[in-house]
């Protein structure tokens, strides 16, 4: 399986911060943001990554994260994404690194308390189609919200305005080689973007989408408000720690 976290987007909720740099580059405690999904991929056993970015920024993150070697990565690949076509639109670079394995997909501002090994390989033993992990969160209004009878998601709403349910789905998605299929058949939404959740609403209609709900807490960081979440928790109680070796000379 290989991992592909994408780092692209204007940020413009984290303006003036994202003026001069992407957002995946602004540090969450002591890291950079960007670190924490490629360690969450690192400690599910997966070590051969794509890095999806784009905008002005592009060429810091092979300045920061070089190789991939300070994450014991096998291999660390980068892709450009011109403009802001969503997602599912980012997803598509990936489909010549894929190379007909299947992907795990985090999103840049994803971070969690614990690991993803678990659903990683109950996704291999499902064998195709896809699956969404899950959180209860207090402000599902924010998410793809998930609507689940007997273990089975039967829809997902995105952003809906009284959500039916508080089980958000967070930025970290398996999926199969179809699902590059799926990203070309996509229509722009009313945002004039292709959205992850008509990704994951064809796999439901397809009968292939699982779910697992995640343990220990999680949070994006795409706001002040989750950014400084984020960061308090790191402080508190660490997330996917990594202990890299300092830079020579530093």
């Amino acid at each position: 399986m290989k991992g592909v976290v994408l780092a692209g987007g204007l940020g413009s909720r984290l303006y003036p911060l994202t003026k001069i740099t992407n957002k995946h580059l602004l540090p969450v405690f002591d890291k950079p943001m960007i670190y924490y999904p490629i360690q969450c991929l690192v400690n599910a056993g997966i070590t051969d990554i794509l890095i999806v970015t784009g905008g002005n920024s592009a060429g810091d993150f092979l300045q920061l994260l070089r190789n991939g070697s300070d994450f014991g990565l096998a291999r660390l690949s980068y892709a450009y994404q011109d403009g802001e076509g969503g997602i599912a639109d980012a997803l598509k670079l990936a489909e010549a690194f894929a190379e007909g394995e299947p992907i795990c997909v985090v999103l840049g501002d994803n971070i969690i308390e614990g690991n993803i090994k678990k659903a990683v390989d109950d996704f291999k033993a499902q064998g195709d189609g896809a699956k969404i992990l899950l959180k209860e969160v207090h402000d599902p209004e924010r998410f793809g919200v998930a609507k689940v009878e007997d273990g089975n998601v039967r829809e997902i709403v995105e952003k809906p305005e009284n959500p039916e349910t508080n089980l958000a789905v967070i930025g970290i998605y398996l999926y199969d080689a179809a699902v590059f299929e799926i990203c070309k058949t996509l229509k722009p939404s009313h945002r004039g973007e292709l959205e992850i959740t008509d990704v994951n609403n064809e796999y439901v209609r397809r009968g292939n989408l699982t779910c697992e709900v995640l343990d220990g807490w999680w949070t994006d960081a795409g706001t002040f408000e989750s950014l400084y979440r984020a960061a308090s928790l790191v402080r508190e109680g660490g997330a996917n720690r990594m202990d890299l070796a300092p830079a020579a000379g530093s």
